[in-house]
């Protein structure tokens, strides 16, 4: 949940460790900390608490021309915030920076009685414990490899040593990183966007992997120092994809990029002449999945409402398909049961997320056919599932997740036409899938461009309040529950979001001038019982926004049309509004709209 850099080359190394952290700061954290050693063996370690500017102010004044070293953007688990707790920590010679959380680190300080703690990490426990086994006669990888072998949990790892300072040794095990290749330098990182600029060209470490870093190349091996073949790919992000461009947060661009994103989710997978979809990475032969009986989607937060959005399209497209959407959290630790003819949907933006990382493993042990609905090329997630399907919505900068959950909802409803497809299901049943996924990316450009500043407005009206329900029908209900996840996330605005017909089942009683209400409505057979809804909250003294595709007259204190080409995917198009809303209550409150308090992007720790 938290950054690592470092480097290793002829370059000053704070200058490029510095603007690494830059880059992942989107990730989230609390602190900050780099760590450079020089020629005479000598390091210069400096930590922060609080944003990389503050580390930036400790450089600006301890500059040197060091050309190897670590780096670290801390987000607090073990110990609170504070410059003592952040990375690099100190044992000895060993300087270390990790990701991940060391489960049996009490366990291990109990039998480290030579160091003396200064903070209250598990980090400086695993620093203790490699220094530990750091003798005269031991190289720093066999330090670092036999201290491995005692630890439970996870991590992503960088050590130095002022005693091999032409080193930098990293290791993984549920915890990313990514090794930069370049022309007489190496690179690390947790995050491939902290290399672009750099190289294009790194090794994606795998679990169990160690590698010596060295200015003239890398050296892998495994735990017990056996060899292991490099294999260098291409990283797939530019430097456009990472920046502004003009917009005042990366939420608002990433917000506004959705048509395009889609197109490039959809791009020769709509097949609209033939009112068919075809998509590539499977590894399915059509009659595989005609077999499909149950499909269980897994995912957490976000990814987990667009499966949950999803299911409702896969349940309308195949009559003879069960559909279950589980919270990979939970899943990991039930006595879960997948029938025979079970695939396994995996949905995660980072493609690291460590509860579903965990999930998908135990289902494959369990040898059920997994599939990922991914984002970031070459994460652990899509290197492990059977095949799946690249959604392409290009990097999130945002913690909160905006497009990807568009692309997500649409991979998903792609695959649902597929099975679709192969079961025999008629052309007249899937065509208007077909057809308006088809439409999507214009109908989404066209809410954005026609009620963007509407929205703006809106959310002014609503900003001082400090409680919100969410509620809408079938389709809506995962909409409703994502629209209420998006407004706490950067708002802070405790919101909660329910299924319409679950009002009188208690959150009713809540009702008060506290509470604003958003109510989704959509044209069609629920629409009636929806405004019964709506009159319930009414009667009670309710501050309704209504965000409708309807023209029909609705009683509402604010209501928002929106007029679209959509009928069965019009859910999406109305989440959008949701995303915008979210957006600007977050700004009128004055709150940090891309990096909300408390919370990372890329969730690796349990």
């Amino acid at each position: 949940m938290c950054g690592i850099v470092g480097y290793i080359g002829k370059r000053d190394a704070q200058d490029v460790l510095l603007s690494g952290l830059r880059r992942l700061e989107y990730r989230g954290y609390d602190s900050a900390g780099i760590v450079t050693i020089d020629g005479s063996n000598q390091a210069t370690l400096l930590r922060a608490n609080g944003k990389v500017a503050e580390l930036g102010k400790l450089v600006s004044t301890n500059q040197n021309k060091d050309s190897v070293g670590i780096g670290h953007t801390r987000w607090a688990t073990h110990g609170e915030p504070s410059e003592i707790n952040a990375h690099p920590h100190r044992a000895g010679d060993i300087y270390v920076v990790h990701n991940g959380i060391i489960e049996n680190y009490k366990e291990l300080k109990a039998e480290l009685k030579d160091h003396t703690f200064v903070s209250g990490t598990d980090t400086e426990v695993l620093a203790a414990l490699i220094n530990s086994f750091y003798g005269v006669d031991t190289s720093l990888c066999d330090a670092v490899s036999k201290a491995l072998q005692l630890v439970v949990g996870t991590y992503g790892i960088a050590v130095v040593s002022t005693r091999q300072p032409d080193e930098v040794v990293v290791a993984r095990a549920g915890s990313p990183l990514i090794i930069g290749v370049g022309k007489d330098e190496t690179l690390i990182a947790s995050d491939a966007s902290a290399l672009i600029g750099h190289t294009s060209q790194a090794i994606y470490l795998n679990d169990g992997e160690m590698a010596i870093c060295r200015r003239d190349g890398v050296e892998l091996q495994d735990l017990n120092s056996q060899p292991i073949s490099a294999q260098v790919e291409t990283i797939e992000v530019d430097m456009q994809a990472i920046q502004k461009q003009g917009y005042d947060h990366f939420l608002l661009k990433e917000i506004s990029e959705q048509p395009q994103t889609l197109r490039s989710t959809l791009n020769g997978r709509v097949i609209v002449e033939d009112k068919r979809i075809q998509l590539g990475g499977l590894n399915l032969t059509v009659e595989q999945l005609k077999d499909i009986e149950h499909v269980t989607i897994i995912g957490c937060g976000t990814a987990y409402y667009a499966g949950l959005l999803a299911s409702y399209y896969l349940e309308q497209l195949v009559d003879n398909l069960t559909v279950e959407v589980v919270i990979a959290s939970e899943f990991r630790y039930r006595s879960f049961y997948m029938p025979k003819n079970s695939v396994a949907l995996v949905v995660s933006q980072s493609g690291e997320t460590a509860d579903t990382l965990a999930c998908l493993r135990e289902v494959k042990r369990r040898g059920v056919t997994t599939l990922g609905i991914i984002n970031a090329v070459g994460s652990t997630i899509a290197r492990e599932v059977d095949g799946g399907v690249y959604v392409h919505a290009g990097p999130e900068i945002s913690v909160a997740s905006t497009k990807a959950f568009t692309s997500q909802v649409a991979a998903l409803t792609m695959f649902g036409v597929q099975v679709a497809q192969a079961k025999g299901v008629s052309v007249q049943r899937t065509a208007q899938y077909v057809e308006e996924l088809a439409l999507l990316p214009d109908e989404i450009e066209k809410v954005i461009t026609t009620h963007q500043k509407e929205m703006a407005e809106v959310a002014k009206k609503y900003a001082s309040y400090d409680h919100a329900l969410f509620l809408g029908r079938d389709t809506l209900f995962p909409v409703a529950l994502e629209g209420a996840l998006k407004l706490k996330e950067i708002s802070y605005i405790q919101a909660e979001g329910y299924a319409t017909g679950e009002l009188k089942h208690g959150p009713i009683a809540l009702l008060d001038d506290r509470f604003f209400e958003v109510v989704l409505l959509m044209e069609g057979w629920l629409f009636d019982k929806s405004i019964s809804g709506l009159s319930e909250i009414n009667a009670r003294g309710g501050h309704v926004l209504a965000i409708t595709n309807s023209a029909k007259e609705i009683d509402a204190e604010t209501v928002v049309r929106v007029d679209t080409k959509l009928d069965i995917l019009a859910p999406i198009a109305l989440n959008v509004l949701q995303q915008l809303f979210a957006y600007y209550i977050a700004v009128a409150r004055g709150n940090d709209v891309d990096q909300p308090r408390n919370l990372a992007k890329s969730v690796t720790v349990e």
